[in-house]
């Protein structure tokens, strides 16, 4: 049996990957924090983080996927507000969140997760909070990097910096390199 690490996600449109790439340069350029900043090229929007799956089952996740959008129409969204996980105290990922229409975007991400149950993929157990992930702290991060890192996340002004229509959601391939992941599609559904 072959397996893949894949991935239910939304790809981003070309002005939200620019928008990304000016505020990581910013960020960068404000901190001395180690982070692993991602590639803005191959930052996407998660629905579902799948892992390591067998390769057969990529037509069941697919009509999942297809079930799940059936009835979602197309829907607009935008970059909106900076924030970290945990806290701005021990900071160890930086996001961009996302606004506009969520609401569809959630029920989406609902549709999928429900769907999953019943080829048994365990359903996510925190809350689903649109984001993208630009960057992670490195693990030899001091406490202060840390927390200067939060200062700067807390004071840096971004509301807004590019929007998208989406029309489609993709199933990912991962491929794990020591140069970063490799992303590819394995199939894409539009919404209806």
């Amino acid at each position: 049996m072959e397996q893949i690490r894949s991935f239910i996600a939304i790809e981003l449109s070309a002005e939200m990957k620019q928008s990304l790439a000016r505020l990581q340069g910013s960020l960068k350029e404000g901190s001395r924090t180690p982070v692993r900043w991602v590639d803005p090229d191959i930052i996407h929007l998660t629905l579902k983080f799948l892992g390591n799956i067998d390769v057969n089952v990529t037509g069941d996740i697919i009509n999942v996927m297809e079930k799940a959008a059936s009835g979602v129409p197309p829907l607009q969204l935008e970059l909106s507000g900076l924030g970290v996980f945990p806290n701005p105290r021990r900071v160890q990922v930086v996001w961009v969140g996302m606004a506009g229409e969520v609401a569809r975007l959630e029920l989406l991400q609902k549709n999928v997760e429900a769907g999953l149950k019943p080829l048994d993929f365990a359903a996510e157990s925190r809350p689903f909070r649109p984001h993208l992930t630009l960057g992670r702290v490195r693990d030899r991060a001091s406490p202060e990097e840390r927390e200067d890192l939060g200062r700067l996340i807390t004071n840096t002004p971004f509301t807004s910096g590019g929007k998208m229509n989406v029309r489609s959601v993709n199933l990912m391939k991962s491929q794990l390199t020591r140069e970063g992941p490799i992303y590819s599609r394995i199939g894409t559904v539009e919404l209806k």
